[in-house]
């Protein structure tokens, strides 16, 4: 597996990071199943949510991985909180009781990284720097990121948080490419060239954040994946057509479009499947020409000016 540093930090992390989000619906033995081939696959960076099965995602992978000081060396825990039950919650109060909370289900003393989960627009910027500081000082949080956040409210977070914030998990895939289709379209009249995000990725890449794309096999919010949709034939018969030539799954062909960025973006895989885990993590290993990315690109429906 390849590593990237993520955002300015010295952290080496694997380009696929393991989403651990439905980890709920397997059983024992399939969590340790699942838990063990991601790290055989040398895919040792995993993400968390406080919200994930209510906490129990956490809990259920601490017991599969069987954590202990020795198996945590090994491995990268990254975990999110701030929202809660009908609102967004990143007061320093709910942020220092929702890691406190994190550690205990992990069985760790320490998160190597902790995302601010989605924007809280009732945010105290002081109040969150005062969080990341106790944080930090305790040793219970290493680095600091956010997610889905445009940049304007990372400028704004930067105005009292001294620590870098070195990722940002936004959803991206082939379908929902709106992020690079915005700067692909720039000064055109289509939709395309509407900027609904601030030019959040040309600004990550600007301030060395590390994007986590989220649900990079899903069209819309949640409405399904695009791998075999009767709703995408030309996108499909594409990446199965670039599959048979590097002898690979449309699944890798999947997240290798996304590692061709020269972003050095880290996707964030959501399967609990064994199978279609490693062949996420294949995709470290192919490297699309700039003609097939195009190519792939334009099978989604996206229109170049």
């Amino acid at each position: 597996m390849r590593t990237i540093k993520l955002g300015s930090s010295t952290l080496e992390v694997p380009v696929v990071a393991i989403g651990c989000m439905r980890i709920k619906s397997l059983d024992k033995t399939e969590a340790e199943r699942f838990v063990q081939t991601a790290l055989e696959e040398g895919a040792n960076f995993f993400d968390h949510a406080d919200i994930y099965g209510g906490g129990t995602c956490e809990e259920i992978f601490a017991d599969a991985i069987h954590m202990s000081d020795d198996v945590r060396e090994k491995i990268i825990l990254q975990s999110k909180c701030g929202i809660r039950k009908g609102m967004f919650d990143f007061s320093k109060e709910h942020i220092l009781e929702s890691v406190d909370g994190i550690l205990k289900r992990l069985k760790t003393d320490y998160l190597d990284v902790l995302l601010l989960h989605r924007p809280d627009t009732l945010v105290e910027p002081e109040e969150v720097a005062e969080a990341f500081d106790l944080l930090e000082s305790s040793g219970k949080v290493r680095h600091f990121g956010i997610s889905n956040q445009n940049p304007m409210q990372i400028e704004l977070l930067k105005k009292s948080v001294k620590q870098p914030l070195v990722a940002n998990q936004l959803q991206l895939s082939i379908t929902n490419a709106t992020m690079i289709s915005n700067g692909i379209n720039v000064n055109m009249g289509n939709d395309s060239a509407v900027n609904r995000d601030g030019s959040v990725l040309d600004y990550c890449r600007l301030n060395d954040i590390t994007i986590q794309p989220w649900s990079p096999f899903q069209y819309g919010f949640f409405e399904g994946v695009f791998l075999g949709s009767d709703k995408f034939p030309e996108l499909n018969q594409k990446i199965d057509e670039i599959a048979a030539k590097y002898e690979v799954s449309n699944t890798t062909i999947a997240i290798a479009w996304i590692l061709r960025h020269p972003a050095r973006m880290q996707p964030v895989t959501g399967t609990m499947n064994t199978i279609r885990l490693k062949e996420c993590c294949k995709a470290s290993d192919v490297f699309l020409t700039r003609q097939e990315w195009y190519e792939i690109y334009r099978a989604a429906g996206n229109v170049l000016p």
